[in-house]
């Protein structure tokens, strides 16, 4: 189908109507997708624009409350007393209660932090550990932060960030937290990052929605796992929301942490956001699908109405074209304006035809008649030379001679008349040509004489009348003078090299040859008739042989480098001899 589209003219109806077609369906259909995916991108910016803010006002909730944390946590290690005092206590047990009452304030202060999980003293010297926590926590969470305390401040070169909040992996859980030294005593807080999400589980995500923390570098705190099967990309920058994920596209944005190395991100899965928008999407796919449905059945329909007449009438045209006048269209099922077109074409044609044919045989009526005339033409000159030496033998009572005149002219003007054939036999056309030859031979006695080798089996090749004559007589006129003999030949013969077989007649003499002058106006086909008629008679039979034959006959002439003149005429032979049946 494609490649006999490619084949159809750039000019013709038939791509033009398709082309319209397409021209009016695709920027239609483009329109409407563009219009779906706008209102998709709007739907999905809005949807992006409230959950941002909604991430960054927790995302600030949350930074706040880190904040009143730490100034907690500063303001413990600086106005405490029972803090201060703690590395001065001379006895342990003055030490314990010290650590006690601080843990007591501590416990007190807890109902001010709602996102802080616990608080913890840790003296490394005397390896005293105080905390305060929510009840929230379990009691491996805590001793999962106790004993990560310890064995860092348990190196020699303990790895605890005093100066920030920090992302720390505690059991395979994810916890920040805040520590500051104070001489060799480490006061902080922790918080546990699944504990910190309670307050987004209520957010309306979606039922494969969530939100999660992630670290700077992309890593999730928590919900690893819609992450990880999703296989979503959460290290983006998040000043933009972007679509992620490979069988389930999720929408992300999020806000970052202003105080930790850590991230809130809200991930909504695409179809829920697309929920919001079933009537259009609905309308618009219903309208897709019926433009590409509706689509191929406009072509095949305007195919059937439109484009399979014209192509029809195109068909008949061209065969029209190539000569084929019988061509007719058939009468099918189509538009009232297709038949009437149809049986137009089919009447005009006929019409055509008919009116050809009279001309053809008015035509060939008038190349008939012209045929006739050619062949009724006369030499004067001839007729009275002839007449002559009539006179001059009987003058001189020679009446053998002149008995034989008489014969010759009775056949030469008996075969000169028979204006109704075409074709003669190259026997009878050679006797014509012998009565001829003897007429001239008892008006140039001794300076004439010819040779005429034929095979027998062309004797009944038929040729037309006048063919070889007409070259020997203007053979005669040009090159027989009383001064010398002039040999004049004429052979025959079956050329059956080629495809087609052909008859070949050469006619030389051994006279002066033509002049370049007159060889070149007699090549070029021009005709040649002076006011004496001379040279009349090779155009004569150039015309003969076009009418008769077209261009599957010719006719050359040249000059032999001896001396004299050559004609050769190539004739194609009827078809009994180009059988191979030598008559």
């Amino acid at each position: 189908m494609t490649g006999r589209f490619f084949r159809i003219p750039f000019n013709s109806i038939r791509f033009k109507l398709i082309v319209g077609v397409v021209l009016i369906t695709v920027p239609l259909s483009l329109l409407l997708i563009y219009t779906n995916y706008y209102a998709i991108g709007v739907v999905r910016s809005q949807v992006a624009d409230s959950n941002k803010k909604m991430m960054s006002l927790y995302m600030g909730q949350i930074d706040e409350q880190l904040r009143f944390a730490e100034s907690y946590l500063m303001g413990l290690t600086i106005a405490e007393a029972d803090f201060t005092g703690i590395e001065n206590k001379v006895s342990e047990s003055d030490r314990y209660f010290a650590l006690r009452r601080l843990s007591n304030r501590i416990t007190e202060n807890m109902l001010n932090f709602k996102s802080v999980d616990g608080f913890f003293i840790y003296s490394a010297p005397n390896q005293y550990y105080m905390n305060a926590f929510r009840e929230v926590t379990s009691y491996a969470e805590r001793e999962s932060v106790r004993n990560f305390i310890e064995d860092e401040t348990g190196k020699a070169t303990p790895n605890l960030p005093i100066n920030r909040w920090y992302v720390q992996e505690i059991g395979e859980k994810y916890y920040l937290l805040r520590t500051i030294k104070v001489s060799n005593t480490y006061v902080g807080t922790w918080i546990l990052f699944d504990n910190l999400m309670m307050p987004l589980n209520l957010i309306g995500l979606g039922d494969k929605g969530a939100a999660l923390f992630t670290t700077n570098d992309g890593v999730p705190l928590v919900n690893a796992e819609i992450v990880k099967n999703n296989r979503l990309d959460v290290n983006k920058n998040l000043q933009h929301y972007y679509l992620t994920g490979d069988d389930h596209r999720y929408l992300v944005v999020g806000d970052k942490s202003a105080v930790g190395n850590f991230n809130l991100i809200a991930l909504i899965p695409d179809e829920q956001i697309l929920k919001n928008l079933p009537i259009l999407r609905n309308i618009v796919n219903f309208i897709l699908v019926g433009v590409l449905i509706l689509l191929p059945v406009c072509l095949l329909l305007l195919r059937k109405t439109v484009l399979l007449p014209i192509n029809r009438l195109l068909s008949a045209m061209k065969r029209i074209k190539d000569g084929n006048l019988d061509m007719r269209i058939q009468s099918f099922r189509t538009s009232d304006e297709f038949q009437l077109v149809y049986e137009t074409f089919n009447n005009m044609m006929s019409q055509i035809q008919e009116l050809r044919i009279h001309v053809y045989e008015e035509q060939m009526n008038k190349q008939k008649a012209e045929l006739q005339h050619l062949q009724l033409q006369i030499n004067p000159h001839f007729y009275l030379n002839s007449l002559n030496i009539m006179h001059t033998l009987a003058r001189a009572k020679n009446y053998a001679l002149i008995e034989e005149m008489a014969l010759c002219l009775v056949g030469y003007f008996r075969y000169m008349f028979r204006s109704n054939l075409t074709f003669v036999s190259v026997q009878e056309e050679l006797q014509h040509v012998r009565n001829y030859l003897r007429i001239q031979e008892l008006r140039f006695p001794n300076h004439l004489r010819c040779t005429i080798q034929v095979p027998d089996y062309l004797l009944r090749t038929p040729i037309p009348p006048l063919v070889v004559q007409t070259f020997v007589e203007n053979a005669i006129k040009h090159a027989v003078t009383m001064d010398e003999l002039v040999l004049l030949t004429i052979d025959m013969e079956l050329d059956d090299a080629a495809a087609a077989p052909t008859l070949q007649i050469t006619i030389q003499d051994t006279g002066p040859g033509f002049p370049e002058d007159v060889l070149e106006e007699i090549r070029s086909g021009t005709q040649m008739t002076s006011a004496q008629g001379e040279h009349i008679g090779i155009w004569n039979v150039q015309q003969r042989l076009l009418l008769l034959y077209q261009s599957r006959s010719d006719i050359s002439f040249a000059n032999v480098a001896s001396g004299g003149a050559v004609i050769i005429i190539t004739l194609p032979l009827m078809p009994d001899m180009a059988k191979g049946e030598r008559l």
